[in-house]
């Protein structure tokens, strides 16, 4: 189904600003965009799990990631220290709460928060390719893309890997709050919001019994 692109958003920094850290977000370095994987294989072209494919699981990586190896890695690494994380995340009762947990050359780490019920709603990433994972509670996906619609759970372990372009909405559909790390390279600037939810409400498991009968 064709999404209707109802607003482009530029990410507002100051914004971020106030619900974040004290220091703002620096912008995306400037100069031409290039492909940063271009060996054919680093590259996720729509939406996967790294840990399926050996070569984005490498560990003998430089400090600051410049591949999908790479910010795989780094999210694993920062997801498995609790002590970085955990004291900072806090709750907001109307929107979803966000503080930038790292900055590197081409990329930053967000650590978000979610309340049940609270959505991103359809959207994409502008020029942004990223990986995320849950570290607590449990977010549902929906997608679109070439083949079609779907719906997973993210449970903590696992991770999105996307690209530019691609097209979800995450939103917290369980009774307990929910917490995630994205990485976004280059750093996030704009977001894209779409209207007309197409993909089902049901929880994935729902789904699945719903197509056994």
């Amino acid at each position: 189904m064709r999404m209707i692109r109802i607003r482009k958003r530029n990410r507002d920094r100051n914004k971020l600003a106030h619900r974040g850290p004290a220091t703002a977000p620096t912008g995306t370095p400037a100069g031409p965009r290039t492909r940063q994987w271009a060996d054919g294989l680093s590259d996720v072209s729509i939406a996967g799990d790294p840990l399926a494919f050996p070569h984005l699981a490498r560990t003998d990586l430089p400090a600051h990631p410049t591949t999908v190896a790479g910010y795989a890695r780094l999210v694993r690494e920062i997801a498995a220290d609790r002590t970085r994380w955990e004291p900072l995340v806090r709750y907001d009762a109307l929107t979803r709460w966000y503080a930038r947990l790292e900055t590197g050359p081409g990329y930053e780490v967000w650590l978000l928060s979610w309340l049940p019920g609270q959505s991103s709603g359809f959207h994409d990433h502008g020029e942004s390719s990223g990986v995320m994972s849950v570290v607590k509670g449990e977010l549902i996906e929906r997608s679109l893309t070439h083949a079609g619609e779907g719906a997973r759970a993210l449970r903590p372990g696992g991770q999105r890997v996307f690209s530019s372009g691609y097209l979800h909405e995450v939103v917290n559909g369980a009774l307990e709050p929910a917490v995630s790390i994205h990485l976004y390279t280059p750093g996030l600037t704009e977001m894209n919001q779409y209207g007309a939810a197409a993909v089902p409400e049901q929880h994935p498991e729902q789904q699945a019994q719903a197509g056994s009968h």
